[in-house]
């Protein structure tokens, strides 16, 4: 005969046995997210072509509705690393690897993306991602805030990222990377016996309102860290030319989701309306003219325009360049899947089920959509919703695309909701102590403000050049920051912005930055000036 205590122990078992069946059987929608890469191959170039890229890239709002800082994602783009001879360095990441998106620190953002810069030193011990805009917002613990310097007199650079032109919807925004010889190569930095190079990346821009280059990465960016590591002195992008051959992808790391089991034990997923750019036919371009150059494009005319030749338009020699091709082809990752869920038992989506890549011409790609998938919505078509995880012909498990009418109703997925949210309207203050860069020598002159599509207002100031706060943390001398400040100058008189700087699309339409970031210096001040943002904050 059973004891009493064996007898409350079989009652306990068998409560929590019931109990687990009421939970396994709950219908009730859980918190879950969809992310993942979209995998985009194109041919590879000559290897000599190692002098930057430029490229278009749709630009669109993702979600339907922007759903809170949870919310992370890159459009399409890539990662420029510095090419090596031989075998690549290992445990030596650096790169540029920023573009249009959405990130978790963005405070002022709305569903139209942000572009950023995107620098990152020596294994991520420091990133920059516009003037002003590094790791974290520290100001007493700057992490590439000074690494950028402006460029542009005609363009101002929010903290929260470069803004487009609110609704734009599947236009080409045009970017590049091409180095400039700006400064010049150190045998020292911070006065320890490591080298830093002359290679000043410039972000070169091609968009419907503007043309030309905006901002670039100071070399001591990247050499700064081996002032306590000697041994990798000349090893990143100050020195080292560049990857021709870059890996081009979309990163999407968070989109809101829910997942509920019906009473059959059957599991369903909705997601966050996920829109993709569409035209009549269904298909538009995602990405078109991923362009690499030699520094015949661009540097060595320069080069020798600041050593006393010729002056240079800045016009990008497309001769000297090679177009990667498109052959169609490309894979996802994308998976949906609760919070804290194993890497291994993360389900994918069945992408190819509505979408197959594909090259639309010899230099685009994109995707031919199902037409019995998805929803026509103006300009953009937008993704299946619910799913339903089955099994794959490996008896793997995958979320396979189901309709609204085939989703149990006890599940509650038609009644989840994903609202628009706006992030924390926290200000971007940059240092305000006397003794600071940011006050000695200080401004010519301001403050002037500009309001944003983005709700927000940036407080500016034009300073001299060579007297902007990142100028004045590159390890520079006053005599080599005079040297800039006098390359600079060539530059504002000569490339204008009226003209054409990189080799322009063939097809599509180009997308606008927000008319607000567009402006003209201060009579006196057209030459050798330039904006800083020194506030960003709500609009009142």
């Amino acid at each position: 005969m059973p004891n009493r205590f064996s007898c409350i122990v079989a009652g306990l078992a068998a409560f929590a046995v019931c109990v687990s069946a009421v939970r396994a059987a709950d219908p009730s929608p859980q918190r879950a997210e969809m992310a993942g890469y979209l995998l985009v191959p194109h041919e590879k170039v000559d290897a000599k072509y190692n002098a930057g890229f430029s490229t278009y890239v749709a630009a669109w709002p993702l979600l339907k509705n922007y759903p809170g800082q949870e919310f992370q994602s890159g459009l399409f783009g890539t990662w420029m690393f510095a090419r090596h001879d031989g075998q690549k360095p290992k445990d030596q990441y650096s790169d540029i690897e920023g573009g249009l998106g959405w990130w978790r620190d963005t405070r002022f953002a709305t569903e139209t993306p942000k572009f950023i810069m995107g620098g990152v030193a020596l294994n991520f011990s420091e990133w920059a991602n516009g003037p002003g805009a590094g790791k974290g917002r520290d100001w007493k613990k700057p992490a590439g805030h000074y690494a950028i310097a402006q460029l542009s007199p005609w363009v101002l650079w929010p903290p929260d990222g470069l803004n487009l032109k609110q609704g734009t919807s599947g236009e080409l925004f045009g970017y590049g990377y091409l180095p400039l010889p700006l400064t010049s190569p150190k045998k020292t930095t911070a006065g320890k016996d490591v080298p830093t190079g002359n290679q000043c990346w410039t972000l070169f821009l091609n968009t419907g309102n503007f043309k030309g280059p905006v901002t670039f990465f100071l070399p001591y960016f990247w050499s700064k860290p081996t002032v306590d590591k000697p041994e990798l002195g000349g090893l990143f992008l100050d020195t080292r030319p560049s990857e021709p051959n870059k890996a081009v992808q979309m990163e999407t790391q968070h989109v809101p989701a829910y997942t509920a089991t019906d009473a059959k034990g059957d599991t369903y997923a909705r997601v966050a309306p996920t829109l993709f750019p569409a035209k009549a036919a269904g298909d538009a371009p995602l990405i078109h003219r991923i362009t690499a150059y030699g520094r015949a494009a661009l540097w060595d005319g320069v080069e020798g325009w600041f050593n006393g030749g010729k002056e240079v338009s800045g016009t990008i020699d497309a001769k000297a360049s090679a177009v990667h091709m498109f052959k169609g082809g490309g894979g996802a990752t994308w998976q949906i899947y609760p919070p804290n869920t194993p890497r291994e038992k993360k389900a994918p989506v069945a992408w190819n089920s509505f979408a197959t890549p594909a090259a639309l011409d010899d230099t685009t790609y994109g995707y031919k959509w199902a037409k019995e998938a998805v929803a026509k919505d103006g300009a953009t078509i937008t993704l299946p919703e619910y799913y339903r995880l089955t099994k794959d012909p490996k008896a793997k498990d995958r979320w396979a695309v189901v309709s609204a009418s085939e989703v149990p109703a006890e599940t509650g997925l038609a009644k989840v909701t994903f609202p628009q949210k706006r992030p924390a309207s926290q200000p971007y203050v940059t240092p305000d102590e006397a003794n600071s860069s940011w006050k000695k020598p200080g401004p010519a002159t301001g403050p002037f403000e500009a309001k944003l599509g983005d709700g927000s207002v940036v407080t500016y100031h034009w300073y001299r050049f060579a007297d902007q706060p990142a100028v004045l943390n590159a390890d520079l001398t006053a005599n080599e920051r005079e040297t800039l400040q006098k390359r600079v100058e060539m530059l504002h008189k000569s490339w204008t912005k009226d003209r054409e700087y990189l080799p322009p699309p063939t097809i599509g339409k180009l997308a606008d930055l927000d008319p607000a970031v567009l402006v003209n210096p201060p009579k006196g001040l057209e030459i050798g000036y330039v904006p800083i943002v020194t506030r960003q904050a709500k609009k009142e």
